[in-house]
């Protein structure tokens, strides 16, 4: 069972150079995990490998951005997201991850590949906004419909701008 983590104002940042890479079977427990990844989420490999991928989720991510993520590499596509994680000790940390499906010789899906780097401060400011609005939308909706609620707001908005989710998220 998952230890409850508090989360804390504390940000941590990764350098420019960083580059957290994760790979995980097709049910999302770690595989891999390298030395960055340790590091910034706090917990030892130990820990990391064997676990499902949303230990580092924070709680002020929507759930309709990993349902979108998840339905898209599920599909066989690749998925860019910004991403809000929570360390160990609660602290946060940003990403711009890049999730590709790794697929066998036999066309078959073997797990997923995750890249993540750190995202420039003006496109979490604008994505903060709108997961906020996709958090409210999920109270409202309740547990049950979270997901489909907050997915619902973000293809309105997209609708909206008339961009597709690739063309909004590589804008930022």
């Amino acid at each position: 069972m998952k230890n409850k983590i508090n989360p804390t104002k504390h940000e941590r940042v990764l350098s420019e150079n960083d580059f957290i890479v994760s790979k995980t079977d097709t049910s999302g427990r770690i595989t891999y995990c390298n030395e960055i990844f340790i590091e910034i989420s706090g917990y030892r490999e130990q820990e990391l490998l064997g676990a499902q991928h949303n230990i580092i989720r924070h709680p002020d991510m929507p759930r309709g951005v990993f349902k979108y993520l998840w339905d898209t590499v599920r599909a066989g596509r690749e998925c860019f997201a910004y991403v809000k994680n929570m360390a160990k000790d609660g602290s946060f940390y940003w990403v711009f991850t890049n999730v590709t499906p790794d697929v066998g010789q036999d066309g078959k899906t073997l797990g997923y590949f995750s890249v993540r780097r750190r995202p420039e401060p003006q496109a979490v400011n604008t994505i903060s906004d709108l997961y906020q609005a996709m958090l409210d939308k999920e109270k409202q909706a309740g547990p049950r419909a979270a997901a489909n609620a907050s997915l619902n707001l973000l293809t309105a908005v997209l609708k909206e701008k008339s961009v597709s989710y690739e063309e909004f998220i590589l804008s930022l």
